[in-house]
């Protein structure tokens, strides 16, 4: 019998798996890959921020204006 629970509450998530089904490296595993996983999505976050304030910087700087001309 697999005896895990989930409980999600307003601030956090409680996870609650048996020993004698799950080995302790299997959760540090887990913990792990939710941790890069983390990391990778804010990076990715702050890249495409980064791509689109240079995207727009760079069309204002070659934007002709009829005023330049």
């Amino acid at each position: 019998m697999n005896s895990s629970s989930l409980e999600i509450t307003e601030n956090q998530y409680c996870i609650k798996l048996s020993k004698d089904t799950f080995d302790l490296s299997l959760v540090r595993q887990l913990i792990k890959r939710i941790q890069a996983e983390e990391l990778f999505f804010s990076r990715k976050a702050a890249i495409d921020e980064d791509i689109i304030s240079r995207t727009n910087d760079a069309y204002e700087e070659n934007f002709d204006r009829l005023e330049d001309k």
